[in-house]
């Protein structure tokens, strides 16, 4: 299709049934969906712009996900204080955790961007496509309520929850195997993703452990965080059995 003034790049609503697909819900009013995938730049270079940019929805999905969140922690761990609670929400979105999400449903690809954003890598930049995907929940919460946004953050959060709740509540593995690699070899670990897996909705990451040129272990988790505290956790195991058997 020829680009014109009103469709700077391609992508954007027009191709969107992949993504709807992806998380498991059709609109029915599409303005919706046209307006979550709205970047700013491409309104920058239509001439008769018919949608606004994303950025309300990206404010408005901000506090759907944090109710969202908040609910889910509150009917996980109905015993944590308020100050653990915030710190494993904090973790949970965090930009890290929404821009692979996105990534994860090639939200980037249905993005209408400018021209210039596109040419300089905005379908990747990852604060871009974490604030596109809470355009996204906003738009769903608009259009079909929060049943369907719900049901969308569990699948995406619910199998994260262990492993924040272990980083937050628990013993911290990549700190105490920093300092023990530091002690032992006089170096500090270095983390490298060696395979992601699974569909979509459901990726596994395997991260392998290194100090120096030396491989220690490697985990495997359903975030590349929770995959380096499972590899520092292997690593430690291995150290300190090491140690005591070391000693007469």
């Amino acid at each position: 299709m020829r680009e014109t003034d009103e469709q700077p790049v391609a992508g954007g609503a027009a191709s969107a049934e992949g993504l709807e697909t992806s998380i498991g819900y059709r609109f029915t009013d599409r303005r919706f969906l046209d307006e979550a995938l709205t970047h700013r730049s491409w309104l920058n270079e239509v001439r008769s712009p018919t949608v606004p940019d994303n950025e309300r929805l990206e404010f408005f999905g901000d506090a759907i996900l944090g109710f969202c969140i908040g609910k889910m922690l509150l009917q996980h761990y109905p015993e944590s204080r308020e100050g653990t609670l915030a710190r494993m929400k904090s973790a949970l979105v965090g930009e890290e955790t929404l821009a692979d999400l996105a990534a994860a449903v090639e939200l980037g690809s249905y993005l209408r961007l400018g021209r210039g954003e596109e040419r300089s890598g905005g379908r990747h930049r990852r604060s871009l496509l974490a604030n596109a995907l809470e355009a996204l929940l906003a738009a769903m919460y608009l259009d079909g309520g929060m049943a369907p946004v719900e049901r969308l953050v569990d699948a995406w959060f619910g199998p994260r929850l262990a492993g924040v709740a272990a980083g937050v509540k628990g013993r911290d593995f990549k700190t105490d195997f920093q300092e023990l690699a530091h002690a032992l070899y006089g170096g500090l670990p270095r983390y490298v993703l060696v395979d992601t897996s699974g569909p979509a909705h459901d990726l596994r990451f395997t991260v392998a452990a290194y100090v120096g040129e030396q491989l220690l272990g490697q985990g495997a988790g359903r975030s590349k965080k929770e995959a380096e505290q499972a590899a520092a956790r292997q690593c430690l195991e291995r150290l300190e059995a090491g140690r005591r058997s070391a000693v007469p």
